[in-house]
């Protein structure tokens, strides 16, 4: 069943501040940056009055699901900064089972709180039994790992053991080749007739990033060919997470690249591995001093088998709706942990 409540990526609504030194042009204005949105002059005394609008994301292929919303806040910017850093809206997502951040140097130690538990026996021996297909995103090489393994008559605890460090090291292996080889070390999953490359969506959706590379050509350049070296006043972060989606536990690897300074803000995030129902998501997001308050901004673009094929219009279009929702909701728990009444949503003309 398509359900892409769970399909939107964790990740900073508002952050910190444009790099000057992470872009070549000067930081765009409020204005400029509504235009570059795509909204339309008649939505920007709804904006003004707090209401939360959506914007069009151009979607790259049949399997895309794309979309953004937009609000002004009348908060000071660096309230909201405060907000982010303090890790509120991520720890207010009722599907996390688990997160944490991953050190410089991550071992396997650094994923000993991912796991299926106990209750969830049932998909932990589905993963040990995994073959190519749609139930779980692994390479060819993975497939063949578990494969290989001969849990014979184990018991339940020790196919319980055997599946989470198996998990574990898949992880590691994972996230270790993408700090080494960036998008080009991402392995394709592997289905029963062909493969789904989270690799190639990735870079075809920081190239489609079109709003920013203007004003962040070296953040987009150092996004499109990490490894690199990183503007200057910029940080990144490595996040493992371990999500309720549709129902079942999945673990995901998360980097997100987070530009500063006193004028706006700015992050990039890619989930570049996705252990079950879709394969990718890529989100900018971010604020500006909008007069008194703050402009803030969210696009997300995720990639899904199951929106693909037959009646993909029909699937588009319910599941832009679906995400947009989701991410309303993101933006009203904004408002109400700011202590502000819940925004209204501007209709779209």
């Amino acid at each position: 069943m398509l359900s892409i409540k769970n399909f939107l990526p964790l990740t900073l609504l508002a952050c910190t501040a444009f790099s000057q030194a992470a872009f070549a042009r000067e930081a765009p204005t409020p204005e400029q940056a509504l235009q570059n949105f795509g909204i339309s002059q008649a939505l920007i005394p709804r904006l003004e009055q707090g209401d939360i609008v959506s914007y069009d994301v151009g979607e790259t292929s049949q399997k895309e699901l794309a979309i953004g919303v937009a609000m002004i806040i009348p908060v000071a910017l660096p309230k909201i900064v405060d907000y982010i850093k303090r890790g509120n809206l991520s720890t207010s997502e009722g599907d996390i089972i688990a997160t944490g951040l991953l050190p410089a140097k991550a071992d396997a130690a650094s994923f000993k709180k991912f796991g299926f538990s106990e209750k969830q026996l049932d998909e932990a021996k589905a993963f040990l039994n995994a073959e190519p297909g749609s139930e779980f995103n692994l390479s060819k090489a993975e497939f063949e790992t578990l494969k290989s393994l001969d849990m014979g008559d184990a018991d339940n605890k020790t196919l319980l053991k055997t599946a989470n460090q198996t998990y574990r090291a898949f992880l590691l292996q994972r996230l270790h080749a993408y700090q080494k080889n960036g998008l080009a070390g991402i392995p394709a999953y592997s289905r029963e007739d062909s493969t789904a490359d989270p690799a190639a969506e990735l870079r075809t959706d920081a190239v489609n990033s079109k709003a920013w590379a203007g004003y962040f050509p070296e953040l987009q350049q150092v996004w499109l060919n990490y490894p690199a070296p990183l503007p200057a006043d910029t940080s990144e972060q490595f996040v493992w997470l371990n999500r309720n989606v549709e129902d079942r536990p999945t673990a995901i690897l998360s980097h997100r690249i987070i530009a500063t300074s006193a004028t706006g803000g700015l992050i990039v995030s890619r989930q570049f591995y996705v252990g079950h129902s879709y394969n990718s998501s890529h989100v900018v997001a971010g604020g500006l001093p909008y007069k008194d308050g703050t402009l803030v901004f969210y696009s997300t673009r995720t990639s899904t088998d199951q929106v693909a094929g037959f009646g993909s219009g029909m699937k588009h279009s319910i599941g832009r709706e679906q995400m947009k929702k989701e991410m309303i909701k993101r933006l009203q728990r904004l408002n109400k942990d700011l202590k502000r009444k819940p925004a209204e949503v501007a209709e779209e003309n």
